[in-house]
């Protein structure tokens, strides 16, 4: 059965100078998290879409080997994942997400190295934000008067 998981984001101003805030309110893990401009391209203190993007990668990775290796006899101790999002803000039409970089250190007894990464390229194929970098995006728009 499929079911929805959701965000919120509101945005007020224009594109350098405005300001938004991203929440959670399904999970009520966070409300109201300040992104901007320089959060999003310089060092100011909030977080951004591409964080989160890799957050949710790096998640859903490890969750996602763990199953593959335990399909195959193992079970991890200890699975770190770092996703790097590489976002390159001078493509056209626009700023672009061109890759994401698993990083992966884990413990696994009892598995050998050429094991362990034929099980990781399994998962990163069968992780769900893995494919869904590829899916068709759909939109509902509707103007306020």
């Amino acid at each position: 059965m499929a079911f929805k998981r959701y965000a919120d984001a509101v945005w007020q101003g224009d594109l350098q100078a405005g300001k938004g805030s991203m929440s959670t309110p399904q999970s009520g893990l966070f409300a109201d998290q300040n992104y901007s401009f320089k959060t999003r391209f310089g060092d100011e203190k909030g977080t951004n879409p591409e964080e989160l993007l890799a957050a949710a990668h790096a998640g859903c990775f490890s969750m996602a080997l763990s199953a593959v290796l335990g399909k195959s006899g193992f079970t991890p101790d200890r699975i770190e994942t770092r996703a790097e999002a590489t976002m390159d803000p001078g493509m056209d039409p626009g700023p672009t997400i061109t890759g994401v970089n698993l990083v992966v250190n884990a413990k696994v007894p009892g598995i050998s190295a050429e094991q362990f990464q034929q099980i990781a390229e399994a998962a990163k194929a069968g992780c769900v934000i893995s494919r869904a970098l590829a899916v068709p995006v759909t939109l509902s728009a509707t103007l306020q008067g």
